[in-house]
Parts: C-alpha cells; structure tokens; sequence
C-alpha cells in the first residue's frame, strides 16, 4: 500500500489527510524526522512558511527533508509549501529547503481577505480544475528544467521539476483530487525506478 506523509508541523493536515485516503491510500501525519522512512512520497502542507521553518528547525527536520529529497522520494508542496520548496525568495537573502529551481513571490495575490476560487487548466489534466488561491504566492521565476503546470493572469501557479511538484493553491480545499492524483502517478513511478 502506497503510503503519503503530511509534513505535521502546522497548516493545512487533516485535508490533506482526507484526501489521500479517499483515494484508497494511506496517509499519516509526519511529526518526527524518522517517519520520514515509512513514507513513499511527502507533502509539504499549506500554512505559514516562516512559522513552518521555525518549526522544522526546531524538530531537527531540515536535512532530514534534504536527504529525502536527494534520494529522489516524491515531495508536493502546497501554497507554504511551495514557498519552503523554492530556491529562491523575492524580497529574502533566506530560503528553506532549496529542492526546486523557482522563484516565488509570498503573498503575492493579496492577503487573507483576497482569497478567491479560479477554474485552472492543468497541463496534464483534460479539463479544468477549481482552484482555492489563500494568501497566495506565485513563481515569478522557473528554472530551465522546471515544467509549468499551470498559470494564471500569465503567473506560474503550478509547476515540477523531477520528484518535486509545487502548486499556489490548495487543492486539498476541493473534492477534486485530480491534482493530488499528479503526485501520486509520480509516487507510483518512483516506487517502480526504486524497485
């Protein structure tokens, strides 16, 4: 049984959660470095990026989440997610983790109040998604190798690069599971390479 992580620390969990096993699939709140083992692929939730960090910090988490990227282990981050993702910040000196060649705006659509639903169209998905944009940042920057998955008012809100896959919105907000569905084919083809 294919078995997905949710990065525990704050945000966005127990939808996550919800989501993955209504697919049939295990799902397990990560709170501790050495779950990060029992998992086939991780994500890193919604929520707020700086408070995330200080956790991850605190919890010993942060080369931890390095090594299983380097292994080449499925990670999708989520709105904060992304941000944490990102090799690059606007405005910031400091990223987080540094596994994906982006570089994204915080906050970019406005704050809580701006929050707003947007019909997506997801390359690799055949008909558009409702997306649920809080807070939103956006990629201002892809690397060569990042493939964009998707943008809106001509901003990159969606995009993957190898094993890691990213996305402004919360697609845990809908009962839509397309996107997660992404990252899981994405887990099932690393479970083959890995065999």
């Amino acid at each position: 049984m294919t078995t997905i992580g949710v990065l525990g620390l704050q945000g966005a969990v127990e939808e996550h959660l919800k989501q993955i096993e209504s697919l049939g699939l295990q799902g397990i709140v990560v709170k501790k470095p050495e779950q990060l083992e029992e998992i086939d692929g991780l994500i890193l939730p919604g929520g707020e990026s700086t408070a995330m960090r200080r956790l991850i910090d605190q919890y010993g988490f942060l080369e931890p989440l390095k090594q299983f990227s380097d292994i080449k282990k499925p990670i999708f981050g989520t709105c904060a997610g992304m941000v944490l993702a990102a090799n690059k910040l606007v405005g910031s000196e400091d990223s987080h983790l540094n596994i994906i060649d982006i570089t994204v705006k915080r906050n970019a659509f406005g704050r809580q109040r701006d929050s707003f639903e947007a019909e997506l169209d997801i390359y690799g998905i055949e008909t558009p998604i409702t997306a649920v944009f809080i807070r939103a940042p956006y990629i201002e920057k892809a690397g060569e190798n990042v493939e964009v998955l998707a943008k809106l008012e001509e901003k990159i809100v969606a995009a993957r690069q190898e094993h890691i896959l990213v996305c402004a919105f919360h697609p845990e907000l809908t009962a839509d599971t397309r996107f997660l569905q992404l990252f899981v084919q994405m887990i099932e083809d690393y479970k083959q390479i890995a065999v």
